[in-house]
């Protein structure tokens, strides 16, 4: 059987030699053959050269060069494409994803399971990293129809059927997270303990994080536009009441002076709300535009693979 390991990374030219040579390493007491699929988000250092001198020394590394920084989610799309095996790992070039659970993976795998899933440990996870994790996959809950677990990332065995149906969801704003969920197949979870980076810094700012989140909430139902929905009927209904009992108030009392709190708090509401849902319908809108557009997920400006789409 044939392993595909698929490598997207991004400015990691410290750690792609240390984790090929660990994955190497791996298979070494193995029976099964495998291949490295780096893929190149358009880095700025020397990865790319790296990589080029990994795949001269070992026929087993393939790189995919891109032109241009298209994101995570357009590298692992692109490397189930071009990856040939019969079962696909995908798994980051930071060392936090350990190699050394991949034969525990792969035995899970032919005991039947189309998804194995190596669920992160959060024990030593600093309490900064916690606290907005906890809230995403609590509002995810409520705010997303598939089922997402904490500690489940993109590290996962996927068999050679999952992948075929993940290559037919070709929208361009992807969540793989929610993707893998949504076409189902059997799971299984294997635990490990998180692993500091390696070398470097973390790619994920605390806003491309919130990004991250937003995407995940958004991709997969249409909750945030009924929840404009709820508010704004909920907001016409207080709305309403209020003007009835001020217009019974000026039946009983006749007119008074008009409160300035109470004018400057109806504004003030009413004006979030609209902003509030008008952002909501704009997030959907703006996914649309994209659609639309039909633009390619990425665009490869270099590679060893002997033919490419």
């Amino acid at each position: 059987m044939l392993i595909s390991i698929i490598v997207p990374l991004y400015n990691e030219e410290t750690n792609i030699s240390i984790l090929h040579e660990k994955v190497s390493n791996v298979f070494l007491n193995l029976s099964h053959q495998f291949e490295i699929i780096f893929i190149n988000d358009g880095s700025t250092d020397q990865s790319l050269n790296v990589l080029k001198s990994l795949s001269e020394r070992d026929e087993h590394v393939k790189y995919i060069s891109f032109s241009n920084n298209f994101g995570k989610e357009s590298a692992m799309y692109c490397g189930l494409e071009h990856c040939n095996g019969d079962a696909v790992i995908i798994m980051d070039s930071d060392l936090q994803h350990p190699p050394e659970i991949i034969p525990k993976m792969i035995q899970l795998h032919e005991d039947g399971y189309n998804q194995v899933v190596a669920l992160r440990n959060r024990q030593n996870e600093s309490f900064i990293k916690k606290i907005p994790a906890k809230v995403f996959y609590k509002l995810s809950r409520y705010m997303i129809d598939v089922k997402l677990k904490s500690g489940e990332g993109d590290f996962r065995l996927i068999s050679k059927e999952v992948v075929n149906s993940i290559l037919k969801m070709t929208e361009y704003n992807r969540f793989s997270k929610g993707i893998f969920e949504w076409v189902g197949f059997s799971k299984t979870t294997i635990t490990f303990e998180h692993q500091e980076r390696n070398d470097g810094h973390s790619k994920f700012s605390i806003f491309k994080l919130i990004d991250y989140a937003i995407d995940g909430i958004i991709s997969f139902n249409n909750k945030p536009l009924r929840l404009c929905f709820y508010f704004g009927g909920i907001t016409m209904f207080v709305c309403l009441l209020y003007i009835f009992i001020t217009f019974i108030n000026i039946l009983l009392h006749g007119i008074a002076e008009p409160g300035y709190f109470t004018i400057i708090s109806a504004i003030l509401f009413l004006g979030g709300l609209q902003l509030f849902s008008l952002g909501v319908i704009g997030e959907y809108i703006g996914r649309i535009y994209y659609e639309t557009k039909d633009r390619p997920k990425y665009i490869i400006e270099q590679t060893n693979l002997k033919a490419h789409k």
